[in-house]
């Protein structure tokens, strides 16, 4: 795993497939999303490398249910105590209560996703302890008050949080950027894509600075202008 500095109080967890983000307030941390199965040990390591402990962090935000993003999250929250955040639609998936539903697929995304899969690790992820369910318009305690901002599309329960205080948002899947031009995009393998496309166009217009994706460089300058591209793609 890569583990990147974007801002100071920012890094980026880069993991084999999808990535996590490290949000810092004084000694207090904050984990948005948690990787893939095994991730949860690596995290604790890459927070120790930092100087920080495990314990430091205090919640863990989890944008959306799929494997890539839910994965380590109740490994980290059994070494940590961290508590597990989700919205209440993601969240009987992120219990382990029943499987969550498959994306509906365009032709051209099918050989993407089968790459994808195949790098993933096999197993059941281990389901975190207690999760607790948030709403649309809710604000969490970090950075300066973190706006949940619900974002059906790639998944019912999909989530971005917002940072009006920092003008930082973390986008989940709903947002992506490609891993070789950099270009901001919709995000792929989604449930509903005309939903997803209605809500990339609220996340234009929240007036980010700085916008942090599930895949592809983070941009850390003009993000709206950037998200109102994708939004009308």
């Amino acid at each position: 795993m890569d583990v990147i500095e974007l801002l100071p109080r920012l890094h980026l967890l880069r993991f084999p497939v999808g990535q996590a983000y490290l949000w810092r307030d004084g000694g207090e941390l904050t984990l948005i999303d948690a990787g893939t199965i095994g991730a949860g040990p690596v995290i604790a390591d890459a927070i120790r490398a930092l100087g920080r402990a495990p314990e430091d962090v205090r919640r863990v935000v989890l944008t959306h249910f799929h494997e890539d993003h839910v994965g380590g999250a109740g490994e980290f929250a059994a070494l940590s105590g961290a508590e597990v955040l989700a919205h209440r639609l993601d969240a009987p998936f992120v219990r382990g209560e029943a499987p969550g539903p498959d994306p509906r697929l365009a032709e051209w995304e099918l050989p993407i996703r089968a790459e994808v899969a195949r790098q993933l690790p096999e197993g059941i992820p281990l389901p975190p302890p207690s999760v607790t369910e948030v709403a649309d318009g809710e604000v969490l305690g970090f950075g300066g008050g973190a706006h949940v901002v619900h974002v059906p599309g790639h998944t019912d329960g999909s989530i971005a949080l917002f940072l009006p205080a920092e003008g930082v948002l973390f986008t989940g899947d709903t947002v992506a950027a490609t891993p070789v031009e950099r270009t901001v995009i919709p995000g792929v393998f989604n449930l509903d894509r005309p939903r997803l496309l209605d809500s990339v166009g609220r996340l234009a217009d929240l007036g980010a600075e700085v916008a942090c994706f599930g895949h592809g460089d983070p941009v850390l300058r003009g993000a709206t202008a950037e998200l109102r591209g994708a939004a009308a793609m």
